[in-house]
């Protein structure tokens, strides 16, 4: 059976993911790749609604751990019905944001605790991490001070410095416990800068 790669982007808010993969995944397209795009959560109907009650501004009343499930929910859908079709035909599939999402945001942000975050998501995922995942690394502060220029700001968008700040700890933690497959990119530097490095890795990884 032919199996694809599964690379994800990883980065606190404002580290610029959703520009730099949607960039990448054209440039793989151009240069021939059979290269798909998804994100977290969503990717598919059932995970954009979960999407769209995780994030709505509105849901302040949202339990820290309804959060966790939630999201790994619509994880465990996206992976069944669309990551893993995909993989199994062979395509690369390019993913903004999986499982360390929820081990930086909900385990250490939210202080649910990785282990605590990671146990759920393993029953969602049966243990299928990805193959890579670029991390896209900026400091909390410049990251926020990116997230205040958008118009349109999420529940998440919304959290104060500290939460940010936990958040990147998070990613520091995910980092040191997943190094064999993380690949740190310095996500301060130009856009233009960032897709190319990540182009590059990726076209050394899959050949």
């Amino acid at each position: 059976m032919k199996k694809g790669w599964f690379i994800t982007f990883e980065g606190p808010d404002g580290s610029g993911k959703t520009t730099v993969s949607t960039q990448v995944v054209q440039r793989l397209r151009q240069d021939g790749y059979d290269a798909v795009y998804t994100r977290e959560p969503g990717g598919i109907e059932i995970a954009e609604q979960i999407r769209q009650v995780i994030l709505d501004p509105a849901n302040t009343a949202m339990d820290v751990r309804t959060e966790a499930l939630l999201y790994a929910a619509s994880r465990r859908q996206h992976w069944v019905e669309k990551i893993e079709p995909a993989l199994r035909e062979g395509k690369i599939v390019l993913c903004d944001r999986f499982v360390d999402s929820s081990l930086a945001y909900q385990g250490v942000g939210r202080g649910i605790g990785i282990q605590q975050v990671l146990a759920i998501n393993e029953f969602a995922i049966e243990g299928h991490f990805p193959d890579k995942t670029l991390f896209l690394d900026v400091t909390a502060e410049l990251g926020l001070s990116r997230i205040r220029q958008r118009q349109n700001k999420d529940r998440l968008d919304q959290e104060k410095l500290d939460f940010h700040q936990r958040v990147c700890e998070g990613y520091r933690q995910v980092y040191a416990l997943f190094a064999e497959r993380m690949i740190r990119i310095d996500a301060s530097r130009d856009v233009e800068e960032v897709i190319d490095e990540c182009c590059h890795r990726i076209r050394e990884m899959v050949g």
